[in-house]
């Protein structure tokens, strides 16, 4: 069995300084995708180097504190690449792909729409070119895609979704169409396959008390290539682990 998992951390050297270590002990993830490091590679690096057990990779903004990908993995991957080969996107640190012998994971954060959704013409061009990309990838094995895709992609992934259509960043339908089209073109949602009638969140805002509520979205995904989707055993959202605005997503692959 192998345990692949993601989680946005919100701030590499934030999470640390509370009960991280303890946290990725707990998960027995053999692969750990984190999403919004917010630091370079090297800070990364500093951050986790009392982690043991783990091989750390990471990928960075140019601009500094801001976005940010890395994996954690216990096998020594193939190879491990960054980003998409596309500079508009580069230089943002969003992609990370690790090759094992059977599969590819990659860990994403997908781009926010932004305030006033003034990236919504951006989110629209990056859905089409990350999945180029990882139609690419899937001309040689299956792939894994682990991360904050920054949409809810249907009703039930959100707790207020009249209120926020078309109208707050990761529910227009421009993001819907763009995360159906990933679907689409071969990927699994193995979260929403395994439990479809499933009301499970993984981000909630810092305001108004929402994670105690559960007034969240389902903001966290592990995508698979169809080919891979008869392996997976069991896909699983853990509202338990505090520490981020997030929590971790994973699955089970026999």
């Amino acid at each position: 069995m192998t345990r692949i998992m993601s989680w946005n951390v919100n701030g590499i050297r934030a999470i640390v300084k509370k009960d991280f270590f303890r946290q990725i002990d707990a998960l027995q993830a053999d692969v750990l995708c984190l999403q919004e490091t917010k630091a370079q590679v090297d800070q990364v690096e500093d951050a986790l180097k009392d982690l043991d057990g783990y091989h750390v990779f990471a990928n960075h903004a140019e601009r500094k504190g801001y976005s940010g990908v890395a994996i954690l993995s216990k096998e020594q991957p193939l190879s491990v690449n960054t980003d998409m080969g596309i500079e508009e996107h580069d230089n943002e640190g969003r992609v990370l792909c690790a090759e094992f012998p059977d599969f590819y994971v990659v860990s994403v954060y997908t781009p926010n729409a932004g305030n006033g959704l003034a990236r919504l013409d951006y989110r629209k061009q990056w859905d089409i070119d990350f999945r180029n990309y990882i139609t690419q990838l899937e001309r040689k094995k299956p792939v894994v895609v682990c991360g904050d895709l920054n949409v809810a992609h249907q009703p039930i992934d959100i707790a207020r979704p009249k209120s926020n259509y078309n109208k707050t960043a990761g529910y227009t339908q421009v993001e819907i169409d763009g995360m159906s089209a990933h679907l689409e073109n071969g990927l699994v949602d193995t979260f929403r396959a395994q439990h479809p009638d499933e009301v499970k969140y993984s981000w909630w805002s810092y305001r108004g008390g929402a994670r105690q509520k559960n007034i969240g979205w389902r903001l966290d995904y592990v995508l698979v290539s169809e080919s891979l989707y008869p392996q997976i055993k069991e896909a699983f959202i853990l509202n338990e682990y505090e520490g981020s605005d997030h929590c971790p997503v994973g699955v089970l692959i026999e």
